[in-house]
């Protein structure tokens, strides 16, 4: 395809109109959705591959609005009345539907090509961690974009209705929709349902779970394969005439699927896999975090340095040692490991996203010496808090509420609550105020038993 081809291609198409469409929506999908900037390690200008997995999320509406703006180019020539006229010119039929597929599917592709600048030019402002890890997320993306336009196109070829384009956009978003909704069925009180393979067929990412994984290589491989099959059949449908060509065309769409479930992963922890890179720790003496918040250490050491002096001042011998930015990846509904000689945070902690200047130190006093029990991905509130508000008040020797604790209401109700418990320990012999700490401490690392109960005295287990 020449320049002057294309010119003329893109002055008598829709194909710039599709790329506004597209760049619109995405635009406003974004910007509307509170999530990606919510501040968070996982925000959409948080770091790159945050970045390319908000805008792979986007694709959940893109991808159907693609293959429905392609069916709508294809009905050009069978709204123009020249599709016989065009079949009798010398030209091959591959040249013209690879015109036509170029034009609009190449409108597209600038379109989210633009929205991934965007974001990018933002994390360069705003972080010093950059990597190449995040492209082949990005590239399946525009990869599903092309596809879903040229099978549009060659849908529309096959099929010339006025309600191709809306039933093959709105069948593309049940598509979707429903593979989104593909999970292991759990048992009540059971970790959370985890994805099976199907959910992968959806170029869509449904949600971006932590700033330390990203997507595996074969996912990547599993997906291009499909995308792959899927635009291979809607060139081959552009380019067919005949009924029994077209279902020919069908071949590399089944193929492409039947692949594609054999590369993909069943496990769900092959699925989104551990970043290296991402979670390499970066320190000041025995202050450490992950190389995504490298920015932060700065500012971080400080606080933490206190932090430790003070809860060995506290404890003595049996106080932790270093402060590090928790990067486990843990599954849905699982029990957090705790240790005994580091204190383990993650900057997404509600203390820690509350916390500023001095209250820093706090809140990682608070987690060295209980860090809570609550299942991974779950958030609740209780016994943990109420055993984290004494035990900071005994260290510091002054009870008072604790970053991130909530409402001011809720932050007096914690502090009445726990108030005659701190008052009966602080007023015990100091040996037995080191007795029930440490018990406290025990079952709040192991997470095995009640932890405020162990600071009143009482039964713990």
């Amino acid at each position: 395809m020449n320049v002057r081809v294309l010119r003329t291609e893109l002055k008598r198409s829709s194909a710039p109109w599709a790329g506004v469409v597209a760049l619109a929506t995405g635009s406003a999908l974004l910007y509307l959705i509170s999530e990606p900037w919510s501040g968070t390690t996982t925000a959409w200008t948080g770091q790159l591959t945050s970045m390319a997995l908000w805008t792979r999320t986007l694709l959940f509406y893109l991808w159907p609005l693609a293959i429905g703006l392609g069916a709508l180019q294809g009905l050009r020539d069978h709204r123009s009345k020249i599709s016989d006229l065009l079949t009798s010119t010398p030209r091959p039929a591959w040249h013209r539907a690879a015109t036509l597929a170029g034009t609009t599917a190449g409108a597209l592709v600038a379109a989210f090509v633009s929205l991934i600048l965007v974001g990018a030019v933002q994390v360069f402002t705003r972080t010093e961690y950059t990597h190449l890890g995040w492209l082949p997320i990005s590239l399946v993306g525009v990869l599903a974009l092309v596809a879903g336009s040229v099978l549009g196109m060659g849908a529309a070829r096959a099929l010339p209705s006025v309600l191709t384009p809306p039933a093959l956009a709105m069948g593309a978003f049940v598509f979707t929709a429903v593979l989104a909704r593909a999970e292991t069925a759990t048992m009540p009180g059971a970790p959370a349902a985890e994805p099976n393979r199907l959910v992968l067929l959806s170029p869509a990412v449904e949600r971006v779970p932590n700033a330390f994984v990203t997507l595996s290589a074969s996912v990547h491989l599993g997906q291009t394969i499909w995308m792959l099959g899927i635009a291979s059949t809607g060139f081959a449908l552009l380019v067919a005439a005949a009924l029994r060509t077209r279902l020919l065309a069908l071949a590399p769409v089944l193929a492409g699927v039947t692949l594609a479930l054999l590369v993909l992963p069943s496990d769900p922890r092959r699925m989104f896999v551990l970043d290296q890179a991402a979670a390499r720790p970066v320190c000041d003496g025995s202050v450490c975090v992950s190389s995504t918040q490298q920015a932060r250490l700065a500012g971080l050491a400080g606080p933490a340095k206190e932090a430790l002096r003070l809860l060995h001042g506290a404890l003595g011998a049996r106080a932790p040692e270093t402060v590090r930015e928790n990067t486990a990846l843990l599954p849905d509904g699982s029990t957090p490991r705790w240790s005994r000689t580091t204190v383990l945070f993650h900057f997404d902690d509600d203390m820690f996203a509350a916390a500023k200047g001095d209250e820093v130190t706090k809140a990682l006093i608070a987690q060295g010496m209980v860090p809570g029990c609550s299942p991974a991905g779950w958030s609740t509130f209780g016994s943990d808090q109420f055993a984290q508000t004494v035990a900071v008040g005994w260290v510091l020797g002054e009870l008072e509420p604790l970053p991130g604790t909530g409402s001011a209401a809720l932050n007096r109700h914690v502090v009445d609550r726990v108030r005659p418990v701190w008052e009966e320990l602080m007023a015990l012999p100091r040996a037995q105020q080191l007795a029930r700490i440490n018990a406290m401490r025990a079952i709040a690392l192991s997470c095995e038993g009640d932890a405020f109960e162990a600071l009143k005295g009482g039964p713990s287990r």
